[in-house]
């Protein structure tokens, strides 16, 4: 499903994020993105999600090079993928119920619809009590989950996640990653960025590493679970 070929994306004023980054990941798959701070995993992902486009190489996503995708095709590709940000990014002077319908909206759903499939994500992330609430009134972890019931709201057949459980207590994050595993099981692909090595390891799946902006390691399930190697 996403394929990155010699991947280079260097900044305004010669900050390089990635350098020449080679790697693939299955329709089906979920595997985990992680390195240290400044490794260059949020920039992998915006790549991805076409927040930002390669400096040299291809990144291809369902066959096609998206760093070479017209302006009027990129609202349909960014339907296909829900994208949970490291920062959330809220609307601030709208409802929690409004942020999370807000794919929905656009893609011209019901009320109907909407109302029910909101409200089940509102469940699904422990926040149906606050759908009426301003992010602005809720704490870190609750905005971060507001963000994750908006990406998944839509149903996309890719999920990038930004470090998806930093704000959470160990409890929801692992509850969170079940969740996850469930959506995989249900043939969504995942790629999430993460710190959280302990989780990491007790999950099993594959790890891709990165370092300096470099591709350092692309671990199988195995090693990932082990802990054997010292990258993770």
């Amino acid at each position: 499903m996403i394929r990155f070929e010699h991947v280079a994306k260097r900044y305004p004023g010669g900050i390089q994020a990635l350098s020449d980054v080679n790697f693939s990941l299955e329709k089906g798959e979920l595997a985990f993105l992680t390195g240290h701070s400044g490794a260059g995993k949020s920039t992998l992902l915006r790549l991805i999600a076409l927040l930002e486009r390669p400096s040299r190489g291809q990144v291809v996503f369902d066959g096609r090079n998206v760093g070479k995708l017209a302006r009027r095709h990129i609202p349909y590709l960014r339907r296909r993928v829900g994208v949970i940000f490291q920062d959330y990014r809220l609307l601030n002077d709208k409802r929690v119920f409004d942020n999370v319908a807000l794919p929905l909206v656009i893609a011209g759903l019901s009320y109907s619809e909407i109302k029910r499939r909101v409200r089940a994500a509102l469940d699904k992330v422990g926040l149906l009590e606050k759908e009426r609430m301003y992010p602005p009134m809720l704490s870190g972890g609750e905005q971060q989950r507001v963000g994750i019931a908006r990406a998944i709201i839509g149903k996309p057949p890719l999920i990038l996640a930004d470090e998806p459980t930093g704000n959470l207590d160990p409890d929801m994050s692992a509850e969170l990653m079940n969740y996850f595993l469930q959506l995989n099981e249900l043939g969504v692909t995942m790629l999430i960025a993460s710190h959280d090595l302990d989780l990491i390891r007790q999950l099993g799946r594959r790890v891709l590493v990165l370092k300096a902006g470099e591709m350092v390691d692309d671990l199988p399930a195995r090693s990932a679970l082990t802990g054997d190697d010292t990258h993770v």
